[in-house]
């Protein structure tokens, strides 16, 4: 008679594995998210902490979607193969909409804004998903964030496709925002109003610090691309929420996008000044046992620290 010895891992697949060993077999079932997220959780905890700075203690996902009646907007700031935030993200949007049913909106920095139609298309089932993830330039890592797109798309959850198209980014990291200016009337359809602000200050100095100062950066036009993928997102964020004042909206993008409510946060504000914004940012802490949480406290809502050990998507 096969015992199983149940555990909960996190696979390269991005999915939840549950490893069932006995003395002369070994079954590995792969399942969605969702249901081995409700039966792990216990076990799955256990590989993340997710910290209150205003209220200085350790917090649960349930806190952070009682706290979303106080605001419009939650930023996600992921490490981009970081398995546990893929999984914490999904479960963040499920209980958001179970919170707000037909009130609820993902926008994703993974998708660019010259492909909001074909998103609409797949979520609308219109198209299949070949086509979708061929024409709508998925990510590599796709699989990280399908299940929050079959979600929305079982769900009639709409979803923002917000990041600037890459060829434009790359024109302004070559010949400068001024360059803008030149595309015709369609190429400007899916940027902000130009030109684009580039922000001064505190996070012009935190872009300078990680991309080894001045002369490694070779001119402000990396600077200025990196402002034009934040402004985008902020303002696709900003169109859909000047429609839609009584949605709440989960944004997920890449972490320094948003840490400290700079960059793509900042740039929502300046877009939309009323809106309410709560930030998550997401870290893989090698102190994870023992977090310094001092080091990541500036200006950020949540903290969520996870397992170093566990393997990463990609």
């Amino acid at each position: 008679m096969l015992k199983p010895i149940i555990s909960c891992n996190l696979t390269v697949s991005g999915i939840i594995i549950l490893n069932l060993s006995c003395m002369k077999s070994l079954i590995v079932l792969l399942i969605a998210f969702s249901p081995v997220f409700a039966f792990c959780q216990e076990s799955f905890s256990s590989h993340y902490k997710i910290y209150d700075t205003k209220n200085q203690k350790l917090v649960s996902v349930d806190d952070i979607i009682g706290n979303m009646d106080k605001a419009d907007v939650l930023f996600f700031g992921e490490e981009h193969n970081d398995s546990t935030c893929h999984v914490l993200e999904y479960e963040l949007f499920k209980q958001l909409t179970q919170k707000y049913p037909g009130k609820a909106a993902l926008s994703m920095e993974m998708f660019e804004t010259d492909c909001q139609n074909v998103l609409n298309e797949y979520t609308g089932g219109l198209i299949r998903e070949k086509n979708f993830i061929t024409e709508a330039r998925a990510w590599h890592n796709y699989k990280d964030y399908r299940p929050l797109i079959e979600l929305a798309k079982t769900d009639h959850i709409p979803v923002v496709a917000a990041n600037a198209p890459a060829r434009y980014v790359n024109m302004v990291n070559r010949l400068g925002l001024n360059s803008l200016q030149n595309l015709d009337a369609i190429g400007k359809s899916w940027l902000p109003p130009l030109p684009v602000d580039t922000a001064t200050g505190a996070y012009y100095e935190k872009f300078l610090q990680v991309m080894g100062g001045h002369s490694s950066m070779g001119g402000m036009q990396m600077y200025q691309a990196q402002n034009l993928w934040d402004a985008t997102m902020g303002w696709s964020i900003a169109q859909f929420y000047k429609k839609h004042r009584d949605f709440k909206i989960l944004q997920l993008n890449g972490g320094f996008h948003s840490e400290e409510k700079l960059g793509t946060s900042a740039q929502l504000i300046k877009y939309a000044p009323k809106t309410r914004i709560l930030n998550i940012a997401c870290f893989s802490d090698d102190g994870f046992d023992n977090p310094d949480w001092s080091k990541y406290n500036h200006n950020n809502d949540y903290i969520i620290l996870t397992d170093p050990k566990l393997p990463k998507t990609f």
